[in-house]
């Protein structure tokens, strides 16, 4: 029987002397035993091909070495630290290279967590790759003014409608007695029903049908509290909204003062307060395109349920904002008018506050959106790495210009993911795909909840830092041009992707393509395996197969 034990020893174990040969040059092949002797010429001529035969085999391992397979394990490399990130910028501040060199270290292995404030805003747009240090700084002033003057335009909406609500009830009180009508031509409405919808705004956290869950759409949770009072309230409401100057506010107070003279001056009818007549006035000359009041009020009293029921999960990894005093949690939470905080920690209540104040803001810069519940998600983890308000907040703002398709009512955005989620198991693994089908699950509804809060709820905190801030780096090497052409050129090996998200929620998906095949048989069984994700996921090695999905798909999803 042959002996190959050369193959792990090396090619100087392949010959040897015969036994008892001496030094005529006998040589065996290394076998059990018995004779077979062999010219030296020829066992030297065996040795050659032998080591031109191992040669060509170390050759071909090291091209198939240089060839990623479909589903690679790749060591993270280090994250970017301190020292790599201050030797990117030039003298005057600007990142060398167009951020080349800095998106590459980010990709491939993530932020270090003491500088990822300094870094998230390039990442997410907030700051231009190209710029400089002083140009930082005038954007930095510009923006902190911009937000200063949406919270101020929040603080008058939370005064009005206080004011406001207050009064139309003494309105009702005082005129109900007199008639059950406002206006002739109006449906009546008596004092029983206004109270019934005043309550009915007067969310309690502990209420179930307001429990906040994602499944419920936030229309149908507050179609029923939306009654003919609450709207001619809010139209008031909206009629008294104070604009961003002061000049614009003395124009709104005096257009108002005309309004309530030219009500005050006309014949009043029977039984009829002229007080009721400006409700109805005011109602009629409503001309906002955007949202109004009404829809303010209501992200307001969601806005708030969210960010009391917030998770703790951010502050391990924020320990400078867990530690806050309780005078300054306070303090925030009175600054945005939160109340209903029951026992929540310190640090909770000032995280609170915060989620109520950078929403609001987002809610009047974006109406269109609003707030949905699912964006206090998105919000927590930057405002756990932000520490000013200004800065979270435009950060958010540059974050929600892709996510906000998440949440538009017609589901247009949502639909579009889910599709391309279905394209990619369908072209990496039709047996999964055709599973599917037979289920009536290949629109791929089951990774609804990951598309909609961007994987926050199947990863811990860190994990979900890390995914973020390399999805963001592949979307701003798109925006400074890196795009497929590009890619090669630069060494990215992988090209950036707008849709890096969705080829990794593929990759999860197909990561359990046995247990899909073999277990189960329905899409709620599907459902049920997303959701129970949460904490069982290896965001790198996810991260490993989304890159080699795009890599090999990249033309035929996109």
């Amino acid at each position: 029987m042959w002996d190959w034990g050369w193959v792990e020893h090396g090619i100087g174990s392949f010959l040897r002397p015969a036994a008892g040969g001496g030094g005529g040059g006998a040589w065996i092949l290394g076998t059990g035993g018995g004779s077979g002797r062999w010219h030296a010429g020829v066992a030297l001529g065996v040795t050659a091909m032998a080591g031109l035969a191992l040669a060509a085999t170390l050759v071909i391992s090291s091209r198939r070495g240089s060839l990623k397979s479909p589903w690679s394990r790749r060591k993270r490399k280090h994250p970017l630290t301190r020292q790599q990130w201050n030797d990117f910028f030039s003298p005057d501040g600007r990142l060398c290279g167009g951020g080349v060199k800095f998106l590459k270290k980010v990709r491939s292995g993530g932020i270090d967590p003491s500088i990822r404030d300094e870094v998230w805003p390039f990442l997410l747009g907030v700051y231009d790759m190209n710029s400089s240090r002083s140009e930082r700084n005038a954007v930095g002033v510009q923006k902190r003014k911009e937000y200063e003057k949406l919270r101020r335009r929040c603080q008058r909406h939370l005064k009005l409608s206080r004011d406001d609500y207050k009064e139309l009830k003494e309105i009702v009180e005082m005129g109900n007695a007199d008639s059950p009508c406002f206006v002739e031509g109006c449906d009546s409405v008596c004092s029983e029903e206004v109270y019934s919808a005043q309550e009915s705004l007067s969310i309690e956290q502990g209420s179930p049908e307001y429990g906040g869950t994602l499944e419920q759409p936030v229309e149908e949770i507050f179609a029923s509290n939306l009654t003919t009072v609450d709207e001619d309230v809010n139209s008031v409401l909206t009629h008294l909204d104070v604009s961003e100057d002061e000049t614009e506010s003395s124009d709104s107070r005096s257009s108002i003062e005309e309004s309530d003279s030219m009500l005050m001056s006309s014949p009043a009818k029977p039984n009829i307060d002229c007080r009721f007549a400006k409700i109805s006035s005011v109602k009629g000359n409503i001309t906002k395109a955007n949202r109004t009041a009404e829809d303010f009020a209501t992200w307001q009293r969601i806005i708030r349920l969210d960010a009391i029921r917030a998770n703790a999960e951010w502050i391990a990894y924020s320990p400078a904002q867990a530690a806050i005093p309780e005078v300054k949690a306070l303090q925030s939470a009175g600054a945005v008018g939160l109340t209903d905080y029951d026992d929540l920690e310190p640090c909770r209540i000032y995280h609170a506050a915060r989620l109520v104040a950078i929403l609001e803001a987002y809610a009047l810069h974006d109406p269109e959106i609003g707030y949905c519940q699912g964006m206090s998600d998105l919000l927590t983890p930057i405002l756990a790495v932000m520490e000013e308000d200004h800065e979270a907040f435009w950060c958010f703002v540059s974050f929600m210009k892709k996510a906000r398709h998440n949440f538009r009512l017609d589901e247009v955005g949502i639909r579009r993911q889910l599709n391309i989620v279905s394209k990619i198991i369908k072209f990496k693994d039709s047996h999964l795909y055709q599973h599917l089908e037979k289920l009536q699950a290949e629109d791929c509804f089951f990774v609804y909840r990951m598309v909609v809060v961007v994987f926050r709820r199947e990863l811990i905190f860190e994990q979900t830092l890390c995914l973020w801030e390399v999805m963001w780096a592949d979307q701003a090497a798109i925006r400074a041009g890196y795009g497929k052409s590009a890619w090669g050129r630069i060494r990215l090996h992988t090209p950036p992707t707008e849709d890096l998200l969705l080829y990794a929620i593929a990759a999860s998906v197909l990561q359990r393509r046995k247990l899909i095949i073999e277990m189960y048989s329905s899409m709620d069984e599907i459902l049920r395996e997303c959701n129970s994700m949460a904490g069982q996921l290896d965001v790198w090695n996810l991260l490993d197969d989304a890159h080699d999905l795009v890599v090999t798909l990249h033309d035929k999803i996109e």
